[in-house]
């Protein structure tokens, strides 16, 4: 059996619940109409029997020996003009002196004679010679204070319930019409919110709402939301690892200003300090039917973007390495043979000698010391670009690093890599960079000094900060690596470490940067 659709569920339950509250509220109208009919005539009906149990005239004929002469006249004047069924007026034995029907009169009423045994007015229903009527009963009172009869004035009950059924015909047009107007608009509101969902049903409304959560909390990169006010409206699982907050709710509602330094307005890339991360960030507006509702913020850790630059960078460098060592021993190799052909074997042993222990890449097996693979390995690529650059690369005499490199793998090789690249890059062709590298059961130091042009004093203390670059060219830069971020990396990875990172001038004319961080191996001397 096939399901209501949505559209049509929502009219039947906005018209059923639209019916109940019209039919409840016009059964509560036409009781209280019938509470209004009713007592109007009660307050006629006192009205009179208390206007005719007053009259003097009434009251001397009770005294008469034919008291109906008098009475009888009276109570018919009185009953056509006030429209009323009867008015009976009684002796104290309860006998009639009138009635509509003239037949009656001198008889004793058929119905216990209330007002005169309490002496008080009664007001109720009880039927009498006429039928079932609503009646009252008023005790006529002598001078003496003495009851000496009654009036009793009453209206037919099937009277009333004519009067109420021509003011129902009235209160039941009005309920039709407000019903047939409701289910118009009923009708008219479930196609307005049918377009407003796209035409969407609730069960595909949730499939597209969970492919939503899945595929946002999915994504590596962190999103952020934000409305036309840019607040945040929404915050994937990264995002918030990114930002540093343990749950969306407490993200939700906040400015982005207040939570990312950048200009949301720029679509191009820009760079954010959270914490100790450095985010990549980029801003686009999001439309829908071409108004701008809110942007979307997509952000990316530099940091890890940056360590697998440098994994590349490396492993680029370490390629090439290879391959200018393949060519240098081909080389020297072709040199060898030639010299040996012509005779020439002291010539060739010569050669040999002068060839060393292994090329470019073997120079760093003397330094013994250096037994971290990850920053030996950088420290070989870094040579090998330095030959490129035509820069004069050492490694200091007794350089010493141990091999346990914590929780952090990377950090070491990172700092390295990037004052490394910093200093080739202020040297140039014909410069030198030196390394020094040193650990005890306390402390790693590492030192890189070149013989560029340095870094001023004014320049010192913010040559750190993220985005501060005292250079203007990108020569020797790591394809990917922003300007003003290198710097403000390895003060990032130094501080989380424990240590400190200071900039000063070198022996060799230029900046020696200075690092000096916790020892993560005591048994390493």
């Amino acid at each position: 059996m096939r399901t209501m659709s949505f559209h049509r569920q929502l009219l039947v339950l906005q018209t059923v619940v639209m019916l109940i509250i019209v039919l409840g509220a016009g059964a509560t109208a036409a009781w209280v109409q019938e509470r209004v009919i009713r007592d109007a005539y009660v307050d006629r009906m006192i009205g009179v029997a208390q206007s005719v149990a007053q009259l003097p005239v009434i009251r001397e004929a009770l005294d008469h020996d034919e008291p109906s002469l008098a009475v009888q006249p009276i109570a018919e004047v009185v009953r056509e003009a006030s429209d009323v069924t009867y008015v009976v007026v009684t002796d104290a034995d309860g006998i009639r002196f009138s009635h509509p029907n003239t037949a009656l009169i001198g008889e004793r009423v058929s119905t216990e004679p209330d007002a005169i045994v309490t002496g008080e007015m009664f007001v109720g229903t009880q039927t009498g010679t006429l039928g079932e009527s609503w009646r009252v009963k008023v005790p006529i009172i002598a001078d003496d204070g003495t009851v000496i009869g009654q009036v009793s004035v009453g209206t037919l009950e099937s009277q009333l319930r004519s009067d109420f059924v021509e003011t129902l015909w009235w209160l039941l047009a009005a309920i039709g019409i407000a019903a047939v107007f409701g289910v118009v608009l009923n009708a008219w509101l479930a196609r307005y919110l049918r377009k407003r969902i796209f035409d969407l049903e609730p069960a595909e409304i949730k499939e597209m709402l969970d492919l939503r959560e899945a595929t946002l909390h999915g994504i590596a990169e962190g999103i952020v939301v934000t409305d036309e006010d840019d607040a945040i409206t929404l915050a994937n699982d990264a995002a918030l690892r990114l930002l540093d907050v343990q749950d969306e709710a407490d993200l939700v509602g906040e400015l982005l200003g207040q939570t990312l330094d950048i200009d949301v307005g720029v679509q191009e890339q820009q760079v954010a300090l959270v914490g100790e991360r450095i985010l990549l960030v980029r801003s686009h507006e999001v439309d829908v039917r071409g108004t701008r509702v809110g942007h979307a913020i997509i952000l990316v850790d530099h940091t890890e973007l940056d360590g697998a630059l440098r994994e590349l960078h490396g492993v680029q460098t370490a390629n090439d390495s290879l391959r200018a060592q393949q060519h240098e021993f081909a080389n020297t190799l072709h040199t060898i043979q030639g010299l040996i052909e012509l005779g020439e074997s002291e010539s060739a042993r010569k050669v040999i000698e002068s060839a060393g222990a292994g090329g470019a890449l073997g120079d760093l097996t003397g330094q013994a010391g250096i037994r971290d693979p990850e920053v030996a390995a950088m420290l070989l690529g870094k040579r090998a670009r330095a030959k490129e650059l035509g820069i004069r690369f050492e490694i200091a005499d007794g350089a010493h690093l141990p091999d346990d490199v914590g929780e952090d793998p990377v950090a070491r090789p990172t700092i390295l890599g990037n004052l490394i690249d910093n200093a080739f890059e202020a040297v140039g062709v014909g410069g030198t960079v030196i390394v020094s590298l040193a650990a005890d059961d306390e402390r790693v130091s590492m030192a890189v000094e070149d013989s560029g042009p340095g870094i001023e004093e004014n320049m010192r203390d913010r040559i750190f900060e993220l985005r501060v670059t005292g250079k203007s060219h990108d020569a020797g830069k790591p394809h990917g690596l922003a300007r003003g971020f290198g710097l403000a990396l390895v003060k990032r990875l130094v501080t989380r470490a424990g240590g400190w990172v200071s900039v000063g001038d070198s022996t060799l004319g230029g900046a020696a940067f200075r690092v000096t961080m916790p020892a993560t191996d005591k048994g390493e001397g």
